[in-house]
């Protein structure tokens, strides 16, 4: 399959011609260029993914400086162009001063014709991961801005709450790996983003992975990418979570869900700092920060034998836990009025509002869901509302929700009784099921496995 856009630039005639006959098999496009001084325009108009560069063009000079030179124009042009130069002068010194300045590979002459196209399409490869990388990261950037704009967080008054605040302003600052725990529905990712968002590292990227959305098959490839060819579907290169991450931060929400033999792989991956495609042998450098969230405790699953105890000292350097809304009821108000405010400019009712009966009422209820059960109840309540003052009758709570969290048990036992609950009063509809539960229905689907509730 022909892809990519090549520019080979040389000197030597027979040397063109002889390229155009073997890379037409393999490149959608190849574009000979004899001189140098035209390489700006030509790559301007042509828009390689590829230059293949001579690095001598003077009669008896063969320092190689002049392909030197020609690179760092190329990277000046484009710094994410890659060069793959060509000599008739084997030097190692020269080869190694190339690679420092910025070149992808170097290529000898007389040239093996399979070496040469696996070179270059090596670095096809790294050109189309560059662009993959780059998109993400820019799409990252106007997701993250419009998050900004919105201050999507509302702390609340309770000592709970304001001590979290100051120990997040504390650790953003740093490195070190956090763990966030937490009911589900506590805001986990909202206190994560604001960790981010407060970091050194907030002009690059947040990569956020639900980890108990992702089936064991795909793991490797959706974490750490994979090289064409190294599986069935595998029909183009892929850039994993991880190296996306680079110099940025990586969320891993839903830790707890995962396996343990992928655990191993997660360990493997921070200890060593490098990531290796599927179907590669390659590692790959990666600078990251690593934020981890879980509903379940983990020190429990490691004595259970479901969680290593390597991978949690690991991820665990600063632990955040995030109380429920029942054990901080001073701050329901205050969400409650954040929450108003929010949806009742989005549906446009700006003047509707809380009465004292229905705040109360909302302070007297045990929010199983935490807050995002209240922000989806608030939504409701203001989408059906006619009037401008909400009161105590206008909020339906569920009553077996209710009772679910009078005797929890453990975290497990009380989200199985909450997922059973909710199947029951939605006929087993798994898209109204995962709505009402607020989360996505891959996690539902997990959840229901883990629970054997299929």
């Amino acid at each position: 399959m022909q892809r990519g856009n090549i520019l080979v630039v040389d000197d030597n005639k027979n040397v063109l011609t002889a390229l155009r006959i073997l890379l037409e098999s393999y490149f959608e496009r190849v574009t000979l260029l004899s001189s140098p001084n035209y390489l700006h325009s030509a790559i301007r108009e042509n828009s390689p993914d590829i230059v293949l560069l001579d690095m001598n063009f003077s009669a008896g000079i063969n320092t190689g400086n002049e392909g030197l030179y020609w690179l760092s124009e190329i990277k000046k042009q484009d710094a994410d162009l890659p060069v793959v130069l060509f000599t008739a002068y084997a030097d190692i010194d020269l080869a190694v001063n190339a690679l420092k300045q910025g070149a992808s590979d170097f290529v000898v002459k007389p040239w093996d014709n399979a070496r040469l196209v696996a070179t270059l399409q090596s670095a096809y490869a790294l050109r189309e991961s560059r662009k993959e990388v780059k998109q993400l990261r820019e799409k990252q950037h106007v997701l993250q801005s419009e998050l900004n704009k919105e201050h999507d967080i509302c702390w609340g008054v309770s000592k709970a709450m304001q001590e979290l605040r100051h120990l997040i302003e504390k650790v953003a600052l740093t490195d070190a790996n956090i763990l966030i725990t937490g009911e589900n529905g506590t805001g986990k990712e909202v206190i994560a983003r604001e960790i981010y968002r407060h970091s050194s590292r907030n002009k690059e990227v947040l990569i956020t992975v639900d980890m108990g959305a992702i089936t064991e098959s795909l793991f490797e490839s959706e974490l750490f990418g994979h090289v064409k060819g190294s599986f069935t579907d595998a029909k183009t290169d892929r850039t994993g979570k991880f190296e996306a991450a680079n110099h940025g931060t990586l969320f891993l929400d839903e830790i707890g869900n995962l396996s343990y033999p992928l655990q191993a792989k997660i360990l493997n991956a921070l200890q060593s700092r490098t990531i290796v495609k599927v179907g590669d042998n390659k590692p790959i450098p990666i600078d990251i920060r690593l934020i981890s969230a879980t509903n379940r405790n983990l020190r429990e699953s490691v004595r259970k034998g479901e969680f290593r105890e390597d991978l949690l000292y690991r991820i665990n350097t600063i632990h955040v836990e995030i109380p429920a809304l029942r054990e901080r009821k001073e701050d329901i108000p205050l969400l409650a009025e954040f929450f108003l405010q929010k949806y009742a400019r989005k549906y446009h009712k700006e003047n509707i509002r809380l009465s004292d009966e229905a705040i109360n009422r909302l302070k007297a209820y045990r929010w199983p869901g935490n807050i995002r059960e209240l922000q989806h109840t608030l939504e409701k309540v203001i989408i059906l509302s006619e009037a401008d003052v909400l009161q105590a009758g206008d909020f339906y709570f569920n009553s077996t929700a209710q009772t679910d969290i009078e005797n929890p048990g453990t975290l497990d036992e009380a989200e199985k009784r909450l997922i059973q609950n909710s199947l029951k009063r939605n006929n087993d509809n798994l898209s109204a099921v995962a709505a009402e539960l607020g989360i996505t229905r891959p996690t539902l689907y997990s959840k229901m496995k883990k629970y054997h509730l299929n």
